[in-house]
């Protein structure tokens, strides 16, 4: 089975089938672990994209448990005025969430830092300075990620500080997953990118969020956004409706297979 599945994958790519079977926007994973083999999950190289092709068929024989769990993300931050917002919706929702916090705008607000912790919420590492780590050399990524690490570690001692981080707008290279892998972190990205850093309404965003829901999820918004905050009680509504338990990112991590993560089921709320 696996060698027809490698000479399909193979005539495929040869021929340009690949854009045809595997949209370029589905290639990247939600989650590269610490011992993923990320060049096999990330490369552009045929053979890199034929292995995708054959684990994803794997993966779906497999019938992994894909649980209705979902993970609010919210990058950047902390903000003097929007995050205590979004605390305050999120607190009055019963729902925990993981903020990737810049280590430098961590500094300049730690009693808010503080409050992210204690109203249950998970803190995570979006590097010190919030550069794009593509552009980055290899020294400069660990500098930056452990800058980040150090600075939210004075501030509050959540583990996931020291075991989960995203790259800034999302921006990798190979080089950038295997610092962050050497390092011991999940580099953590999305199933789903709510597109709340382009000026969304509340309805727009809701809207978004229900057609492009997966299971298990995990949802990339913004700290610094009103309309994200707006649009929270009625998505979560919907969700919890659906059947859906929010979680963070650590939780999920514990419950799920990072295959299942990076294979989702897709389907509307």
């Amino acid at each position: 089975m696996r060698s027809s599945l490698l000479l399909v994958a193979l005539l495929l790519a040869g021929f340009g089938g690949w854009k045809w079977l595997v949209h370029a926007s589905a290639e990247a994973p939600a989650i590269v672990t610490p011992g993923s083999d990320a060049a096999m999950l990330v490369g552009t190289g045929p053979v890199a994209r034929v292995e995708r092709i054959i684990n994803a068929h794997a993966i779906a024989a497999a019938h992994l448990a894909r649980p209705k769990l979902i993970a609010l993300t919210f990058d950047d931050g902390p903000y003097p005025m929007y995050t205590p917002l979004l605390l305050d919706e999120l607190h009055a929702l019963g729902v925990p969430a993981t903020f990737f916090l810049i280590g430098r705008d961590a500094e300049q607000w730690p009693e808010l830092t503080r409050r992210i912790e204690a109203d249950g919420n998970e803190i995570a590492d979006h590097t010190y300075s919030h550069p794009d780590l593509d552009h980055e050399d290899a020294a400069q990524v660990r500098s930056e990620i452990l800058r980040g690490r150090d600075a939210l570690w004075e501030i509050v001692h959540d583990p996931s500080v020291r075991r989960l981080m995203r790259p800034p707008h999302g921006r990798y290279t190979l080089a950038t997953l295997r610092v962050a892998q050497d390092l011991g972190y999940h580099v953590v990205l999305w199933t789903d990118d709510g597109g709340d850093w382009r000026t969304l309404t509340p309805g727009q965003l809701r809207n978004h969020l229900l057609a492009h829901a997966t299971a298990p999820e995990i949802v990339l918004l913004h700290s610094g956004k009103l309309a994200t905050i707006q649009a929270l009680p009625d998505v979560i509504a919907r969700f919890r409706a659906a059947g859906y338990q929010f979680v963070t990112v650590g939780r999920l991590l514990d419950d799920v297979r990072a295959d299942a993560l990076n294979h989702p089921l897709h389907g509307p709320v």
